[in-house]
C-alpha cells in the first residue's frame, strides 16, 4: 500500500522525512495491530512457559536441567541476538525482517508443539528465540517509521500498552491452556496468530529502511554513508552469544561433575574476553564500548543486572514451587501471578511520573528492597499454603516493587546517554536484563543443591526453593545500595521514556530511536555530550 510522505516544512527543520499515518486512519490501525500481535506472540512466550514446565516434565520424562535448558534456550538466543536483529531490519527493511522473524517464531513454535522429546523442544526454543529477536525491536521499529510526528509517542504507548496486557494474561492463559488441552498448546497457539499477523503485514505496512533520518540506502549511496550501514558486527553478536550459552552450559551441567563443565566455563570466559577485544576494534560495533564512558549508564546497568536476575529465578521458581509444593494446578498457579503484572499495568505510568519530579535515586532504591521483602515473604508459602493468607501478600508487594523500579530503571538508562544513543542505550538494557535472567535460572539450582530431579519431590524442592528466596533477595538489596550510591537525578532536558506502560517481567521496555535530526516527540532536543553523557559514535542501535 502506498503511503503519503509529509513536506519536511511542516515540521520544522529539525524533523525527518518520512511517513505519515495517523493512529485514526484505517492505515494506522492496522499497523498497530499488526506490531501488538507480533510483538505479544514473543512477550506471551516468555511468560506462560513456566507455568507448563511441571506438565512438560512430566510428560517428556525431563530433569530439571533439560527444564531449566527449555527456558534458558529461548532466553539465550534472544539475548544474544536482539541488537542485531534490529539493525537488520535497519538494512534490510523493518516489514520484510518483523515477517521473517513472526514467519520463523511461527515455524519454531510449531516445532515445540509437536516435539516428540526434549532435545527437540529445546532445539525449537533456541530458534524461537532467534524470531524472537528479529520480530521484538522490529514491531517497534516499524511504528518509528510509519506514524506522524504528533501521533508517534501515543502510538508506541498503545503497542506498550497492549503488549502489557499479553504479559498480565500469559500465566493464565497458560495455565488454562496446560489444563485443558495440554502444554503443547501454549506454542501452538502462535499458529493462527502468525496467520493473522503476516497477511495484514504484508498487506498495509508500509516498508521502510535505513537510518530514522528519512533517508534510505538508495539515497545515501552516493555519500559512502550506505557502505558503512551495511556492515553488521556478525562476529560481535556471534561472540556474545557464545559466551552466554557456554557460562550457561557449565551452571546447569555443574551438577554432573563431567570434565566438559570446566571446559566450557573456561572458553565461555574466554568467548566473552574476546567479545569485549572485538567491540573495542571495529568500526561498527553492535555495542560500542565508549557508551560505558557514561557513569550512570554503567552504574544503572549494574542494577539492571542485580534486579533483573532476581526476577528470573523468582519467576522460574515461583512457577514450581506453587504447582510441585502447594499443590496448585497450572490454571491456578497461573491466576496467582496476575496481581504482579496488573499491578505493572496499572501504575508504571505513574511511578515514571512520580521519579520525574523526585528523580531515580529513591525509586531505585525502594523498588529493589519491595521486591526482596516479598521473595522473604515467599517462604510462607509451603505445603497446603493458603492464596489468600501467603501467597498473594507476596505477590502484591512483589508488583509495588516493581512498578516503583522498572520506569525510573528505563527513564535512567535514557537519561544517562546522548538522545542520539538512547535506542542502543535501551537494546543493551533490555539485553542484559535477558542475560542476567538466563544466567540466574542456570545457577540458582546449583547455588541451592537442587538435584536433577527435585521438582519431581515436593520435600526437596521445597528445600532447595528455601534457600534460594533468600539469595534472590540478596541480589536485589545489592541492586538497592548500587542504586542509592551510585544513581542521581538526570539533566531536566533529557529524553523520557515513550513506552510508559509496561507489563513485562523478564525485561524492561525497548525504546525507539529518534531522528539524527532531533527528536520525535515531547523529550526535547537531543543534549551535547557531557561527562556522563558520550557523544555519537558508530554502531547500529534496534
Amino acid at each position: 500500500m502506498a503511503v503519503p510522505e509529509r513536506d519536511a516544512s511542516d515540521d520544522g527543520p529539525d524533523t525527518a522525512v518520512g511517513p505519515a499515518l495517523r493512529i485514526s486512519s484505517p492505515a494506522g490501525k492496522w499497523v498497530l495491530l499488526t506490531t501488538v500481535l507480533g510483538s505479544s506472540m514473543a512477550l506471551l512466550d516468555s511468560t506462560v512457559v513456566n507455568v507448563a514446565l511441571p506438565a512438560i516434565g512430566r510428560d517428556l520424562d525431563a530433569s530439571l536441567a533439560a527444564l531449566q535448558w527449555t527456558v534458558n534456550g529461548y532466553m539465550l538466543s534472544l539475548a544474544g541476538l536482539i541488537l542485531l536483529g534490529g539493525s537488520l531490519g535497519d538494512r534490510f527493511g523493518r516489514r520484510r525482517i518483523f515477517v521473517v522473524g513472526v514467519v520463523w517464531f511461527a515455524a519454531a513454535s510449531l516445532m515445540c508443539g509437536l516435539a516428540p522429546n526434549v532435545g527437540i523442544l529445546i532445539a525449537a526454543r533456541v530458534l524461537q528465540g532467534v524470531g524472537g529477536a528479529l520480530l521484538t525491536p522490529g514491531s517497534l521499529a516499524i511504528i518509528q517509521a510509519s506514524f506522524h510526528p504528533a501521533d508517534r509517542a501515543r502510538a508506541v504507548g498503545l503497542w506498550s500498552g497492549f503488549g502489557g496486557v499479553g504479559a498480565a494474561v500469559g500465566p493464565f492463559l497458560g495455565g488454562w491452556l496446560v489444563d485443558g488441552p495440554g502444554w503443547r498448546w501454549v506454542f501452538l497457539l502462535n499458529i493462527p496468530a502468525a496467520l493473522v499477523c503476516v497477511p495484514v503485514a504484508l498487506r498495509h505496512v508500509p516498508e521502510s529502511s535505513g537510518t530514522f533520518d528519512g533517508t534510505s540506502d538508495a539515497g545515501k549511496a552516493g555519500s559512502g554513508e550506505a557502505a558503512v550501514h551495511r556492515r553488521f558486527d556478525v562476529l560481535g553478536a556471534v561472540l556474545g552469544a557464545a559466551a552466554l550459552a557456554l557460562v550457561t552450559y557449565a551452571l546447569i551441567e555443574a551438577r554432573s561433575g563431567s570434565v566438559l563443565v570446566p571446559v566450557t566455563a573456561v572458553a565461555g570466559v574466554a568467548a566473552g574476553v574476546a567479545f569485549v577485544r572485538v567491540e573495542r576494534r571495529r568500526p561498527d560495533p553492535m555495542m560500542p564500548p565508549d557508551i560505558f564512558a557514561s557513569r550512570q549508564f554503567t552504574a544503572v546497568n549494574l542494577v539492571t543486572l542485580c534486579v533483573y536476575a532476581a526476577f528470573g529465578g523468582f519467576f522460574f521458581l515461583t512457577a514450581l514451587q506453587l504447582q510441585v509444593v502447594a499443590g496448585y494446578s497450572a490454571l491456578e498457579a497461573g491466576t496467582a501471578l496476575l496481581p504482579t503484572t496488573a499491578l505493572m499495568l496499572l501504575f508504571s505510568a505513574r511511578s515514571g511520573e512520580l521519579a520525574q519530579r523526585i528523580g531515580p535515586r529513591i525509586p531505585l532504591t525502594v523498588g529493589p528492597l519491595l521486591c526482596a521483602t516479598a521473595m522473604l515473604l515467599m517462604l510462607r508459602v509451603g505445603e497446603g499454603a493458603s492464596y489468600v493468607a501467603d501467597v498473594l501478600p507476596a505477590l502484591v508487594v512483589m508488583g509495588l516493587g516493581m512498578v516503583t523500579l522498572v520506569a525510573p530503571l528505563t527513564s535512567t538508562v535514557l537519561a544517562s546517554v546522548d538522545t542520539g544513543r538512547a535506542g542502543l542505550a535501551s537494546g543493551i538494557n533490555n539485553a542484559a536484563a535477558r542475560a542476567a535472567g538466563l544466567v540466574a535460572v542456570a545457577a540458582l539450582p546449583v547455588l541451592t543443591g537442587m538435584g536433577s530431579e527435585a521438582y519431581r519431590s515436593a520435600d526437596a524442592f521445597d528445600a532447595a526453593f528455601r534457600r534460594a528466596m533468600p539469595l534472590c533477595a540478596g541480589v536485589l538489596v545489592v541492586g538497592a545500595v548500587l542504586a542509592f550510591t551510585t544513581v542521581r537525578r538526570p539533566a531536566p532536558d533529557c529524553r523520557r521514556p515513550e513506552c510508559r506502560t509496561h507489563g513485562s517481567i523478564l525485561a524492561p521496555p525497548l525504546e525507539p530511536r529518534r531522528t539524527s535530526h532531533g527528536t520525535l516527540g515531547p523529550a526535547g532536543p537531543a543534549r551535547p555530550a557531557g561527562p556522563d553523557t558520550p557523544g555519537p559514535g558508530p554502531g547500529p542501535t534496534p
